[in-house]
């Protein structure tokens, strides 16, 4: 296949695989793997993680990072640390995608940054919303996978340390809908961090 055609077919493809190369190809069509290191050689194509490609002059931005990290390892949502950034609730940039997954706890370095995702059990893998191709925690989800991941922040000093931006968080968070998914882990610890989380919010 010319690469001239191959671009055509997928053009509306942020990222791609060998399985979804030989399942979108017209009927009789063939398609050679060797293809795929010729292009990255040529300087075409760009390869993010073994198996799994992106066009090389794709425009790399924040949704183009999410839907990589959806793709690479699923099933799996951003949540964590990104989502926390993308809802502007903390002030920090945060570095690579951070995420939620139910395969094992997995860390993927690549040329775009790194995707790491964390291991939840399949009852926990919920609360998070669907845009186009990206799967991204809710707000409350991604606040309460952030705290399920990180049990050493406790303490009042602890949350006021995290500087979250307390404007956004009352603006914007439902306080039902958060309360309704902390009732989902079945964590009593976790369930008395967040009453201290909620007060130092001024949300109690």
């Amino acid at each position: 296949m010319q690469y001239i055609k191959f671009r055509a077919i997928f053009k509306e493809y942020t990222v791609f695989s060998l399985t979804d190369i030989r399942n979108a190809l017209p009927r009789g069509d063939v398609f050679h793997r060797r293809r795929l290191n010729e292009w990255q050689e040529k300087g075409y194509i760009k390869k993010i993680v073994k198996g799994y490609y992106i066009f090389a002059d794709t425009q790399i931005n924040e949704n183009v990072l999410h839907e990589i990290a959806n793709k690479i390892y699923p099933p799996a949502y951003v949540s964590l640390e990104t989502a926390l950034a993308y809802y502007n609730l903390i002030p920090e940039s945060v570095y690579g995608v951070t995420c939620v997954a139910t395969r094992r706890t997995s860390c993927f370095k690549t040329y775009l940054g790194s995707f790491i995702y964390r291991t939840v059990k399949p009852r926990l893998f919920f609360g998070y919303d669907i845009a186009g191709r990206i799967k991204i925690a809710s707000l409350e989800k991604a606040i309460l996978d952030y705290f399920y991941f990180n049990p050493q922040i406790k303490t009042k000093d602890d949350f006021t340390e995290m500087r979250v931006n307390r404007g956004m968080f009352l603006q914007t968070v439902d306080k039902e809908r958060l309360k309704e998914f902390l009732s989902r882990f079945e964590n009593s610890r976790l369930e008395e961090r967040i009453k201290i989380f909620l007060k130092v919010m001024g949300n109690a």
